[in-house]
């Protein structure tokens, strides 16, 4: 693997930050630098820190990269919750990205088993 690029769970977080971005277009002028904002940086920083991770090429800073995806992930999750609860997102349009954070948290948790399992061998 030459390039974090090549990580099919960083393909698919961007894929996450992108549905992200389309959903908050959607979001009130006065949500800018509240939930809109919270979303995208949330979303935006899942993949982010796959990328640092990998770039590091160190094994250790890889997974603890990867646990700070995890966490990222979960803020997400949280903002669209919210934003669902207090009418900004509709209740129909919440499944498809928590689902996206569901199949993006699984690989997440995948590779770190898999580096650690590499690593301590």
């Amino acid at each position: 693997m030459n390039s974090y690029r090549d990580l099919r769970v960083w393909q698919d977080a961007m894929s996450l930050a992108e549905a992200c971005y389309r959903l908050t277009r959607r979001f009130p002028r006065e949500e800018q630098f509240g939930l809109t904002s919270q979303i995208r940086r949330s979303s935006g920083s899942i993949a982010a820190n796959i990328a640092e991770g990998h770039g590091r090429e160190n094994t250790g800073s890889f997974v603890q990269s990867l646990r700070i995806a995890q966490g990222s992930l979960k803020e997400l999750e949280t903002h669209l919750i919210l934003a669902e609860r207090v009418g900004l997102l509709p209740t129909s349009d919440l499944q498809a990205p928590l689902t996206q954070c569901e199949n993006v948290g699984k690989m997440v948790r995948a590779l770190i088993r898999s580096l650690q399992d590499k690593s301590s061998k």
